[in-house]
Parts: structure tokens; sequence; C-alpha cells
């Protein structure tokens, strides 16, 4: 029951919270804890498939793995699964105004002020959009594969990324772990690039103990796609900034807006024919790309470098960074950005 008011009080929204948003998270989530087993139970079963056998035993491996090598926490979170039955376990809807690329932020009393707002049904995110959208705002509606409570509840391996590569899945699992470590109220970016930078540093070391040499080939090869990506979003977004900064009537901006973009999406072809035709990306595109998207891209990237040049300053020590890291989670965010920013440098 405590952590179940814990969950209450994680997603109610202060001030203006509907019931129904209320319901749904709450509900939500009970419906996938209620569907997690042990992995070890799922392995004794006669009638479970024999992939999903190899892969519930793998990454059972890969927790074991988190916890040994990467001194992340030793716990009861992913050593359950859970068939939910559906691509995504949530559906993420950023916003931002049409001309900033600030995302509109949603505050909760645990997790503070977080730059999206997450439903458990698609058909419900995709009312927020259209109201979001309505009131004059660009939006983006984001499948999520996995999500953390924070430590709150043992977060369980999902069907939805079950079946990813198994350099993915080890993604998953260590970026959703070090949000159990690391988490400053209302810092988005923050939060994100942490768990960012340690499941990069995390595959890398899961795949120099255990990968073939041709998961590592792939897996580099999807690392500089994904740089070359994160760059060229990084590098619009800016632009639009500084545009979006510039006084000018309305229409103006409209026009200059219309034109950074276009020049992105001709930037993005260019990336996918030097990819050799890769798509991954294009689903994020399938509405056209618009604030809200950049906003959703840097929450997960921008302060990523800082944290990788903080891990090398500490001679990979991870440990080490992860005091660190909770050292720069005390302090003032405008002092923590700066901070972060002459890491960067």
């Amino acid at each position: 029951m405590r952590r179940l008011a814990a969950l209450g009080a994680l997603v109610f929204v202060s001030g203006c919270a509907s019931l129904e948003y209320y319901a749904q998270a709450v509900g939500g989530h009970l419906e996938v804890m209620r569907l997690a087993v042990p992995i070890e139970e799922r392995l004794r079963e006669a009638d479970t498939p024999e992939p999903l056998r190899a892969k519930l035993a793998k990454v059972l491996a890969i927790r074991e793995f988190a916890s040994r090598e990467l001194a992340l926490p030793d716990n009861d979170s992913y050593r359950r699964y859970a068939d939910i039955g559906r691509p995504y376990v949530v559906w993420n809807v950023f916003a931002a105004p049409e001309f900033s690329i600030k995302p509109v932020e949603s505050c909760f009393l645990f997790a503070g002020c977080v730059s999206y707002r997450g439903f458990y049904s698609e058909e419900a995110a995709e009312r927020h959009s259209a109201a979001l959208a309505g009131q004059g705002y660009d939006v983006y509606v984001g499948g999520v594969a996995a999500y953390s409570t924070l430590g709150w509840f043992s977060d369980p391996v999902l069907s939805t990324f079950i079946q990813y590569p198994e350099p993915e899945v080890a993604r998953i699992v260590f970026h959703e772990l070090a949000h159990q470590l690391v988490y400053v109220k209302g810092d988005t970016m923050f939060n994100e690039s942490f768990a960012s930078a340690v499941e990069d540093e995390g595959v890398r070391r899961w795949l120099e103990h255990e990968g073939t040499s041709a998961q590592r080939a792939a897996y580099e090869a999807s690392g500089r796609r994904r740089a070359e990506f994160v760059a060229l979003m990084t590098k619009s977004r800016a632009e639009l900034a500084a545009f979006y900064d510039r006084p000018a009537e309305p229409e103006e901006k409209r026009a200059g807006k219309r034109r950074l973009f276009s020049a992105m999406d001709d930037e993005y072809r260019s990336l996918k024919a030097s990819w050799g035709g890769f798509a991954g990306y294009d689903r994020l595109f399938a509405r056209g790309a618009n604030n809200a998207l950049l906003a959703s891209v840097a929450s997960y990237s921008e302060l990523v470098p800082a944290f990788r040049a903080l891990l090398a300053q500490k001679g990979g020590d991870l440990p080490v960074f992860y005091a660190a890291v909770r050292e720069l989670a005390k302090l003032d965010k405008s002092e923590r950005d700066a901070r972060l920013t002459a890491l960067g440098r």
C-alpha cells in the first residue's frame, strides 16, 4: 500500500490533473505489474517458446552484469517478465510552443517537472496531443518500450523490448537502472543524458565481455548513425532557437521555420543515403518534424558528452563517477548546468 500511495503521488499532476489521467496512470502501471512473473518461473515452464526462453536467459545474464560490473542497483528490477500484448508500454506526448524549442512541462510531486506526459493508451495519447495541437502547440507522440519507477517498484522486462537485438536489450536495462541511482526532480535533460551515458558505457563493456565480433561491429555502426542523427537534431535545434529569438512578425517566423525544417529534412535524406538507406529514424518524421520532436531528442542526448567527459575524468571508475554525479545533483540547476557545460567543451 505504501508503494501504491507513492505511485499515486508520482503521477498526480499538481493543481490541474484530471481524475482520468490519474486513473489511467495508476491502472496502467498496476496492470503491467499484475502481468509480471519471475523470469526463472517462465524458464521452467514447458510451454515457454524456445526463442523467448533464450531471450529471457540472456536478459538474466545482462541483469547480473549490470550489478556486478557496472555497480547498478542489485534488486528485483528486470528479474520478472510481463507480456503486455502491445507494441509499446506507454506513449509519451511532447509539446512545444509554435516558436520555441523549449518543451512544455508537466509537474509531478515525486518526479518533479518533466518534458512530456505519458499514457498507457495510444488513443488517450492522441487525444491529449490533439488537444494541445488545437491550442497552437507543436506536438510529437512517441511510443516507449520501457520506463523506470525510480525504484518504487520492481520494474519488469517487457514484451515491448525483449525481442530487440541483445545490445539494445542491454541498453534499456542499463538505462532504466541508472535512473534508480540518480534522479533530479524537474531536470529531464540531466536525468536522461546521465542514463544515456551509463547505457553507452555499459553496452560497450558488455560487448567487450560477452559480445561477438559481429555484434560489436553492428553496434558500432548503429552508434555512428545515432551520433550523426543526434548531431543533426542538435544543430537544427540551435539554428531554430537562434531564429526564434530574433524579432519578426509571425508570418515571417512561420516562413523561416518552414525553411529551416525543410533544410533539416534534406540533410536527413543525405544521411540516410550515406547509411545505405537505413530508415530506422523515419518513424520520428512520420508526421513531419517540428519543435516538439527536437525537444524530445534533446532530452536524451544534449548533456551526454559532458557525462562522458566526467567518466573519463574519473578514470572510467563507475562508482566514483556515480558519486560525482550525485554531487552535481545536489547543486542548483544553474550551477549544475554551468559545470556540465564546462565538462562538455
